[in-house]
């Protein structure tokens, strides 16, 4: 299974390059990356078990760099693997006060 992401500045209506993000599975930290200048960011390639695993977006330290207040430390995005073979998107629409998600391809 491979993770990736797509994070889009809802406000500024591009890609929200430079925000830190972590993939988990359980205690276990899978991979670590930062969003490239197109707003996307590749978690894994290596396979992992089916069950809940989370995407761990650093949020505030992006905000604050821009001098933006926001009520948003973090984003944690949990969801569920049940075909590990699958390849897994999920994208995040980002704005200082509000969110959202969805399954991507």
């Amino acid at each position: 299974m491979s993770v990736s992401t797509h994070v889009l500045d809802a406000v500024a209506g591009r890609p929200a390059a430079g925000i830190a993000v972590r993939l988990f599975a359980g205690d276990s930290q899978l991979g670590e990356g930062v969003t490239d200048d197109d707003g996307r960011c590749r978690l894994t390639e290596a396979a992992t078990a089916a069950g809940p695993h989370r995407l761990v977006f650093a949020t505030g330290a992006w905000f604050e760099a821009r001098g933006t207040r926001a009520f948003w430390p973090e984003v944690t995005l949990t969801f569920a693997v049940s075909e590990p073979a699958v390849h897994h998107h999920v994208p995040l629409l980002l704005s200082p006060f509000a969110y959202s998600t969805y399954r991507g391809s």
